[in-house]
């Protein structure tokens, strides 16, 4: 088997103790085969019972620990993890499954259902064909947007990225959308222009990476309608997609003005 970079994974049998590196994976294993993952990353909330032993953060993750799960499996994302800790732990001789950071809705339902039906030889889950019935069809642009998964220094979304494509299919259009970068990164001086320009007319504030709030980010842009979202709606890509549009959907309709 080949994971989506095109390496080839591997795996003699389905894998009965497996590690994630990344929260939106990991979720998507819990609940899709539910029992084999033994190890996580600190950051990995869902599901809320989950009880494994920890391994550090996505980005540097404490590579003995996940040796120490004994995993025949790990999974982890190209864009979430580093090179250095995959190349370890293949020289361990622990098979890795690295998964494509996703432009796209499609694209990261299709890299989840070759994960799942060829990696764990499971049939495609019902959260993965309701995720796709949900998000398949696009709505009309209601509105154009910037988008921060950061400050300190401001970080938005750009070209290619999965939750700037999240958006666009619920009719927002990302003003960074053609950039070169797929996360530019202007200072407050050129968000702001966006908005005095009429380049812009909403600020779309997360919750993750960084924790926006009504009194952090807003208060940045006043006069600047906003609204705020779940980062887990918006830039996971697993179970969680299955009612994403809805409550997405809820979120934009409830715009604030500092």
């Amino acid at each position: 088997m080949k994971d989506d970079l095109g390496d080839d994974v591997a795996l003699p049998r389905p894998p009965r103790r497996v590690v994630s590196l990344v929260p939106s994976l990991t979720e998507a294993v819990a609940l899709t085969v539910p029992g084999v993952l033994v190890g996580a990353t600190d950051y990995c909330t869902h599901p809320a019972d989950l009880d494994v032993v920890r391994v550090g953060g996505s980005k540097y993750p404490k590579v003995d620990a996940v040796l120490d799960c004994a995993p025949d499996l790990v999974v982890g994302n190209a864009e979430e993890n580093r090179p250095e800790d995959v190349r370890r732990l293949r020289e361990a001789g622990i098979a890795v499954w690295v998964t494509e950071a996703p432009a796209t809705v499609p694209m990261a339902l299709e890299s989840l259902r070759t994960l799942f039906t060829q990696a764990f030889d499971v049939e495609v889950p019902a959260w993965l064909t309701e995720a796709d019935r949900a998000f398949r069809d696009p709505a009309p642009m209601r509105t154009r947007a910037v988008v921060p998964v950061w400050r300190k220094p401001w970080v938005v979304l750009g070209r290619d990225t999965f939750g700037g494509d999240v958006l666009r299919r619920l009719g927002v259009h990302n003003v960074y959308a053609d950039h070169a970068d797929r996360y530019p990164r202007p200072d407050v001086a050129e968000l702001r222009a966006r908005f005095a320009d009429g380049e812009a007319d909403l600020l779309v504030l997360p919750d993750e990476p960084y924790v926006f709030t009504d009194d952090d980010g807003p208060d940045h842009f006043p006069g600047v309608p906003y609204v705020l979202v779940s980062g887990r709606r918006l830039t996971w890509y697993g179970p969680s997609l299955a009612d994403a549009r809805g409550e997405l959907d809820a979120a934009l309709s409830r715009v604030r003005t500092r």
